[in-house]
């Protein structure tokens, strides 16, 4: 019972301390039987007073005491609760409380296991993972080649007479290097379902003993295998990972529930109990009472050294394997079980102990295709919802099975082929040159493809000879296919070993918190948001005047100069009304810095409240000025044109905002960034088209005018008024080669002159918003305070100025 607290006491990866162990076993719990919590609904006088008498136990006792519903008269007589000790429950009580629990257990594993993570979740207990990386391994071993590998008398004889011989340098052995693995590196991700494909021969068994520490000690090995940034000399990875087999090794003698429950009695329950008195604690705290049943179920699994375990029970329903519970193993002189079910029988001697990672070779062998998928099924569910880690090796497994897996590991000719997901493999070969057929396995197109006798029927290049694709060339394609290379940058991060949050509290309330404070701050600073407001409508009533709509004429060339000089200064409006964000964003550094520095936050978490609640403040800037302009000055009188110039002007804000957001965080000094500020303005005006028209501009300065965001903001807007029908009226002007007054203008500008350009004006808007934001987030996350802004000497003590911080060095 005894709390595991370290890896040297515990001999266990994980858990330091009592929270820890919990997180712990709530992992290993996951495999050695998957308990169920549930906030109770029942109101019966009766259940509450035997609740009530367990919960004034002392916490041994309360943790050794259950509520099961008990059926009078033998069957047919009154239910009534019956407080028992879990720890001494009978076969009848172990069936029926696990009947209960999963009636089919097709349909009722699922739900079982989503109950019991809603219930840590619920008491605040964070189940953990376990990421698994090796990189550079490679392993070699020494054997013997051609007639001396046969294993005969005389060979036996005279390999280990030469053995002998070339130990003492007398004689040179006739063994050769074997390589098993050749410079392979990976990252086995915890809640993805990963399969290990690969031809025999390939790897697979020593990969996944490679993985769990658990490779002969005559090969040698070079490279590392770490487990969340511990290597195996650091804890002992057979308390955290179970290697399954191939092979079925079992006492002939014993039934299939005495092989297992002896495994499981061996095992232990790891932290399970831990888990429970946590789990038992935070409850009572809470005033959350769990399910009668489910509560006896956890309570019977977290106590050690029993000889009858429920999680026998449990087990055995999940394999299939209850209907031959009492029949004995049996081996070649003893008729026993099938040899499927000796393979689940395997596999179900890991399930019952306390491991949270799982390495299965070739588990589907003796197994029909139903079954394979049943149990694979039954280890997703596991996975994805109790943060599993796990390998699972099969040669040719079905269709409806393979889609079962989330991440694929391809290994040939002792290297990896492929590692990513399952839905980008067929990408890679296709990027290599190879396709599946439609009416073929795609993993025994897997196992093919890298075939040198099978490879050519694959071949989806016409317009190329084929030509062998080797495996190193295959190795060559990944590390260059967008998968590898994501890989590859995946390895290159270390694994922080620490294992502790970063902050306080979880990513949602951090956001929710940001969120809430932002808000407030917009309620504190509401005189700047209405002054704001106030000098945009000032400065739309004053444009509406001076392009009154009584001046504005239209049907001739000269008269869209006008239209266009008035949209021109609405644009110009509204972009400078987000320089604000400017000062706003620089004068919050220092405070932001203090607080980010002291884990208070991370960066994204107050950059996004800011970038979203300004998005209102952007729809009711834009709908004041549209509102007071639009038909006052006489543009296109159209309503979806009305909507769509409002459209153009909230995207138009908002870029301005990202824009001076990001040069703020840049910059980070009030008096480097205004001037950041208006040299950037200065560039996207110049360069915006209205100014200096895009024919205008050099062939080399061209790129300026595609990258300005103003020159998008004002396509979009001069498009929607002048490809309206009243500006449709025939050019006059030969010199221009447009049809329509309307295009004619826009020609003259330099503008586009279709409608579609509209939509991708509105687009680039939408993008170089996101794009600033994100340059935003970037620079909050990696810069510091700007230290050296100003320095002033006084004797031996300098000051150091840092906008509203001043630090003194001596």
């Amino acid at each position: 019972m005894g709390s595991t607290t370290s890896l040297s006491r515990s001999g266990s990866f994980g858990s330091r301390s009592l929270r820890d162990a919990a997180f712990d076993g709530g992992a290993g719990s996951q495999a050695a039987g998957h308990f169920e919590f549930q906030r109770s609904t029942t109101e019966d006088d009766e259940d509450e007073l035997k609740w009530a008498a367990i919960e004034r136990l002392p916490t041994y006792d309360r943790l050794r005491k259950g509520v099961l519903k008990h059926v009078a008269g033998g069957g047919a007589g009154e239910v009534e609760l019956q407080e028992i000790d879990v720890g001494k429950l009978g076969g009848t009580e172990r069936k029926l409380l696990i009947e209960s629990l999963l009636k089919v257990a097709e349909e009722d594993n699922e739900k079982l296991l989503r109950r019991i993570r809603h219930r840590t979740d619920v008491v605040g207990i964070k189940i953990p993972t376990v990421e698994i990386r090796f990189e550079g391994l490679s392993v070699e071993g020494d054997g013997y080649v051609g007639v001396s590998s046969l294993p005969t008398l005389l060979n036996f004889v005279v390999n280990t007479f030469q053995g002998i011989l070339g130990f003492c340098r007398v004689f040179p052995t006739k063994k050769r290097v074997v390589k098993i693995l050749h410079n392979i590196s990976g990252i086995v991700k915890p809640s993805r379902m990963t399969l290990l494909l690969g031809p025999p021969g390939s790897g697979k068994t020593t990969l996944l003993k490679a993985l769990s520490g658990k490779l002969d000690n005559n090969l040698r090995v070079s490279g590392r295998v770490t487990y969340c940034g511990h290597e195996f000399h650091e804890f002992v990875p057979q308390r955290t990972c179970a290697y399954i087999s191939q092979q079925e090794c079992h006492l002939g003698e014993l039934t299939v529930r005495e092989t297992l429950e002896f495994s499981g009695r061996c095992l232990g329950v790891g932290t399970k109990y831990d888990l429970l008195a946590e789990l038992s604690r935070r409850e009572k705290e809470a005033g959350i009472k769990p399910d009668l049943e489910v509560d006896a179920f956890m309570k019977a699994t977290s106590v050690t050294g029993q000889e009858n375990h429920l999680v026998v029970d449990y087990v055995m329903k999940l394999l299939g394997l209850d209907i031959c519970a009492d029949i004995i193993v049996g081996n070649e002189m003893r008729r026993g079980i099938s040899g499927g079910q000796k393979k689940r029988v395997t596999t179900g001697e890991m399930l019952v102990g306390p491991a949270k990672v799982f390495m299965m070779d070739e588990i589907s062998t003796g197994l029909d295709s139903s079954t394979t998928y049943q149990i694979v099924r039954f280890m997703k569910q596991m996975v994805h919802i109790m943060d599993i880690t796990m390998v699972i090796s099969l040669l040719q497994p079905a269709p409806e099975t393979y889609e079962l897996f989330d991440n694929i590991i391809l290994i040939s000719e002792n290297q990896i082929v492929y590692q990513g997901p399952r839905d980008n493999v067929l990408d890679f070969f296709e990027y290599v040159g190879f396709k599946c057929p439609e009416r073929k396995g795609v993993a025994d197109f897997l196992q093919e493809v890298t075939s040198k006798n099978d490879q050519k029927q694959y071949w989806s290049k016409p317009e190329e000879t084929y030509r062998y694709i080797s495996v190193p060339d295959f190795v060559m394609f990944f590390n260059s296919f967008l998968t590898g290379k994501k890989l590859d940058e995946e390895l290159a991060v270390p694994y922080d070993r620490s294992m502790k949050e970063r902050y306080g509290i979880s990513n949602k309330d951090l956001l929710k918190a940001c969120f809430l404070r932002e808000m407030l701050l917009i309620k504190r600073n509401a005189f700047l948001y209405i002054f704001k407001t106030m000098q945009l409508t000032i400065m739309s009533i004053i444009c509406m005047t001076m392009f009154f709509r009584t001046t504005m004429h239209v049907g001739h060339l000269g008269d869209g100069n006008k239209f266009y000089g008035a949209l021109f200064c609405s644009l110009l409006n509204i972009m400078f009304n987000g320089v604000s964000e400017l000062m706003l964003t620089t004068q919050r550094l220092p405070v932001f810095y203090k607080e980010r520095d002291s884990l208070l936050y991370p960066a994204w978490a107050f950059a996004l409240p800011i970038w979203v609640l300004r998005v209102p403040i952007s729809f009711g800037e834009s709908l004041i000025w549209i509102s007071l302009t639009y038909y006052t000055i006489g543009f296109a009188p159209s309503v979806d044109r009305y909507f769509k110039q409002f459209l153009a002007f909230v995207c138009i804000n908002q870029m301005a905002q990202g824009l001076f957001r990001s040069i703020a965080a840049v910059a980070r000094s009030v008096v480097i960034a205004p001037v950041i500020g208006m040299f950037t303005l200065l560039v996207v005006f110049v360069l915006g088209g209205f100014i200096i028209a895009k024919d205008d501009i050099q062939p080399w300065l061209i790129w300026g005018y595609y990258i300005s965001p103003m020159m998008y903001g004002q396509n979009a807007i001069v498009i929607n008024e002048f490809l309206h029908e009243r500006w449709s009226d025939p050019n006059p002007d030969p010199r221009i080669l447009e049809a329509t007054i309307g295009k004619a203008i826009l020609k003259v500008r330099g503008m586009f002159v279709e409608n579609k350009w509209y939509w991708i004006s509105i687009g680039a808007l939408i993008g170089f918003t996101m794009i600033y934001n994100i340059c935003f987030v970037i620079a909050l996350t990696y810069l510091d305070r700007k230290l050296s802004i100003s320095s002033h000497s006084n004797g031996n003590v300098t000051w150091i100025c840092n906008n509203d911080a001043i630090a003194l060095a001596q």
